[in-house]
């Protein structure tokens, strides 16, 4: 079905993060992430549990038994505070074997079942195949907030075009955006239609709408607020 991220593609973006993640120490997972308030061990609770919200969505729609992501979002909130202390050993293994789970979900799935709708925490509601690309943005996204050596510039480009894509579609229609045209450097293309032009890779400009840099390696981003999004 179209809109399904192959699951080889998330395994292999995940394998990755766990890459990165089996170089830490203890003392280096209870370390900032780039996320305020965060530290890696932070990230890396959320990234399993994320795993497992997902795999539940997935069930929810082959099996038509309503199954939540979370019970909450303070749940979820909590959740992330109490693993975020583990050792890193823990944390990488449950990283793992979440990872793991929603692949085993995953190969369930039926055409019929990625089509069906379920419903996120937030309340909205999406087909379930939203629920791969979902997890492909988690571990991109969040291997970077690891500062642990993995930047944008090592997001697959159509990743990042297809984020970018979306990113600037959300940006559109929120009051507190600001009205740019973004000029990617390597690809030529032009997005938005602001009379205001920020200018850089495609890499660089979606860090920088993300909150993952502060734009100080495009051309024109001097000043502009962006709203946290993601």
């Amino acid at each position: 079905m179209s809109g399904v991220e192959p699951l080889a593609t998330i395994t292999a973006a995940t394998r990755a993060l766990l890459g990165t993640a089996g170089r830490l120490d203890d003392a280096a997972c209870r370390a900032p992430s780039l996320l305020p308030g965060w530290t890696r061990g932070h990230v890396l609770t959320h990234v399993a549990r994320n795993a497992d919200g997902g795999t539940r969505l997935l069930t929810w729609a082959r099996t038509g038994v309503e199954s939540y992501e979370y019970p909450s979002l303070e749940a979820r909130a909590a959740e992330i505070e109490d693993g975020s202390g583990r050792p890193a050993a823990a944390l990488v293994a449950d990283v793992r074997e979440s990872a793991r789970r929603f692949a085993d979900a995953y190969t369930l799935m039926s055409e019929e079942a990625w089509e069906r709708v379920v419903q996120w925490t937030s309340g909205i509601r999406h087909p379930a195949a939203r629920a791969s690309d979902a997890r492909l943005t988690e571990v991109l996204v969040h291997h970077v907030d690891l500062d642990a050596g993995f930047t944008p510039r090592d997001w697959p480009a159509g990743f990042t075009a297809r984020m970018l894509d979306t990113v600037v579609a959300a940006f559109a229609r929120r009051d507190d955006a600001p009205d740019l045209r973004l000029r990617a450097t390597d690809t030529g293309r032009d997005l938005g239609g602001g009379d205001r032009v920020v200018a850089g890779t495609e890499a660089s400009l979606l860090a920088w709408l993300m909150g993952r840099s502060s734009g100080a390696a495009l051309a024109g981003a001097e000043g502009i607020a962006v709203p946290f999004l993601y």
